[in-house]
């Protein structure tokens, strides 16, 4: 019954923004570690951002200044504020959950959302 559930994805033009939403369900999502991930065409999936279950945050060189990451535990949604985005953020975003307190390397995670598309493009 746990899953992660992804949207707000789009087509951009490059400095646009979009806010991508994580909804959790199956477990409390206060008790879990949740990450952003994303994987462009011909790229292996890297880690974009992660927030932890006691609101620490990470963020990858590449989107830090750019994107935030937030959660609300009320409404069992994390969500990816993407601002100024790049054609280089083109990718498929996913979210991932650990019941781990700490933000983790990819194989730690226990559960994945679908994805959502993001593109950015003149």
């Amino acid at each position: 019954q746990v899953q992660l559930a992804e949207s707000g994805g789009g087509s951009v033009q490059p400095g646009g923004s979009l806010r991508l939403s994580c909804a959790v369900s199956g477990f409390t999502l206060a008790r879990y570690t949740i990450g952003w991930f994303r994987q462009a065409p011909g790229k292996e999936r890297e880690g974009v951002s992660c927030i932890s279950s006691s609101y620490f945050t990470t963020y990858s060189d590449s989107v830090k200044g750019r994107f935030t990451i937030s959660r609300d535990n009320a409404k069992n949604t994390v969500y990816l504020q993407m601002n100024n985005l790049k054609p280089e953020d083109t990718a498929d975003y996913y979210c991932a959950a650990t019941s781990r307190n700490f933000c983790l390397p990819i194989p730690k995670y226990d559960y994945w959302g679908q994805g959502t598309q993001v593109t950015v493009s003149s």
